[in-house]
């Protein structure tokens, strides 16, 4: 069973905005997000496990991670998170800020939008459709 890390995105606020930053770092070479912790539960999120992003307080994206590095400055031994160049959005889940990352268990995780949309469409019953931002503001309500 495979586990996530949640992660705040410093500075971004939409979605679009984190895939033109990753487009620009990805000339470079492959997407690497540095921590100061190597995550423990490390079998678990290489056997499928993502990283959700954060963006203005609601779970908005996810990317698969691929590997994680040691790397190392001047303060010392750090981790890095290799990230999957695809960006999924997913369902807004309202979610506080936090320092550094946190675990998110898979059947605690928000569905990618893709899969919302696909059960939609195969939906006959379906009559009108909330917003993203509609639906997040159900669930902080505690209506959805």
């Amino acid at each position: 069973m495979s586990v996530n890390l949640l992660i705040v995105s410093v500075g971004i606020t939409t979605v679009d905005q984190l895939r033109s930053n990753q487009s620009r770092r990805l000339i470079a070479g492959p997407l690497c997000h540095v921590t100061k912790q190597r995550p423990q539960r490390e079998a678990e999120l290489l056997d499928g496990g993502s990283v959700y992003w954060i963006i203005k307080g609601h779970i908005a994206a996810r990317q698969k991670v691929v590997e994680l590095e040691r790397l190392f400055d001047h303060e010392g031994e750090k981790c890095g998170v290799i990230l999957d160049s695809e960006l999924i959005e997913t369902e807004l889940f309202s979610r506080g800020p936090h320092q550094g990352w946190r675990y998110l268990e898979e059947e605690d995780s928000p569905r990618d939008l893709r899969d919302l949309v696909e059960e939609a469409e195969n939906d006959d019953d379906t009559e009108g459709e909330l917003s993203e931002e509609m639906a997040a503001e159900l669930k902080s309500l505690g209506l959805l």
